[in-house]
């Protein structure tokens, strides 16, 4: 039990600092001080600098991999920190971690493969975490059966649905899933899509195939001929599934083909996507959940456009720390 009125803290490690400020702005706090210290073998240490004895206390965390440190380390890091935060008496820490890594092996696909969504789960635990507030999860069914802890799961389907209705309202809109497995997750954004721009809006998706790394497959269920097509999935990896997707929509007579996703996890095979080739589309739009490279980067005003998810992390924290529902922002 929390004790009555419990303060709110909130902490960041410093990679992710230029998110987590605009989170605390948004609730009118500043970030809680905290120290991070480098030792000479790679070892870290992370401590917070005020008392959180009693504390409803909150971690927010990029803890996607790139050139300065892999997702194994900023993983390890912050769980390290919030066991300290355990340890000082905490009276309650949530994690908030908008890109989990190792969320895509939820399951076993070949023989002894391991199940890595629910070792880390196993880990937070291991810490004491007592909540993780996550954002579009590669599986939602596998990660919520991952955590013995209460989990929150957050969707951006307001906030791309918001962006493209401010951008072209007036104009015929599929929502697609780039294969079978995502088309839930495009289902509810055509759901919240139509609410806004109050009329319907179809739906298709692509028959894909993967097998050993090898994507097949280019079959389009769905019209999409005259109309702006916006090609959903909750990540960017190499781009080879977007670029065929967009492929095969101006093949079947797509006016436009838009991509929005949620994590940039952009690798270099993702190139073609801001090229001159029939897989590059008209735009391509995601979110900060994941910081972005320098070669990509330089793509933003252009092609790409990032959205803000500090106000929906702010927003969750704010209902939370007051014993309020979540449920309007999870999509569930």
């Amino acid at each position: 039990m929390l004790p009555i009125e419990s303060p709110l803290m909130l902490f960041a490690p410093l990679t992710a600092r230029s998110v987590a400020e605009r989170v605390a702005t948004q609730l009118q706090l500043t970030l809680s001080p905290s120290e991070e210290r480098e030792f000479e073998n790679g070892e870290h240490k992370m401590r917070s600098l005020d008392t959180v004895c009693d504390r409803d206390v909150y971690v927010y965390g990029m803890l996607c991999g790139d050139a300065s440190a892999s997702s194994n380390d900023r993983l390890c890091r912050l769980l390290l920190f919030i066991g300290a935060l355990k340890d000082a008496g905490a009276a309650r820490v949530t994690a908030c971690i908008p890109y989990l890594p190792y969320a895509r092996k939820d399951r076993r696909t070949k023989a002894n493969d391991p199940i890595n969504t629910r070792y880390v789960a196993a880990m937070f635990e291991a810490v004491g975490t007592d909540r993780v507030v996550v954002l579009d999860v590669h599986n939602l069914a596998a990660f919520e059966n991952a955590f013995r802890i209460p989990t929150i799961p957050l969707d951006t389907a307001t906030l791309f649905a918001r962006h493209f209705t401010a951008q072209a309202p007036n104009v015929d809109w599929v929502v697609a899933s780039p294969d079978i497995g995502g088309v839930k997750r495009a289902q509810r954004l055509r759901d919240v899509f139509a609410k806004e721009l109050q009329r319907d809006v179809s739906s298709a998706f692509m028959d894909k195939q993967r097998n050993s790394g090898v994507v097949s497959g280019d079959t389009l269920v769905g019209e999409v001929r005259g109309k702006h097509v916006l090609m959903l999935d909750d990540m960017i990896s190499s781009g080879t599934t977007m670029g065929r997707a967009v492929a095969a929509c101006r093949k079947a007579g797509a006016t436009r083909v838009y991509l929005a996703a949620t994590h940039a996890v952009f690798q270099p095979q993702a190139r073609q996507l801001f090229g001159d080739t029939d897989a590059a589309p008209d735009g391509v739009v995601v979110t900060n959940s994941v910081a972005l490279s320098e070669e990509f980067a330089r793509h933003v005003g252009k092609t790409l456009t990032v959205l803000d998810v500090a106000p929906l992390y702010a927003q969750s924290i704010e209902l939370l720390h007051a014993s309020k529902s979540v449920a309007h922002l999870t999509g569930v």
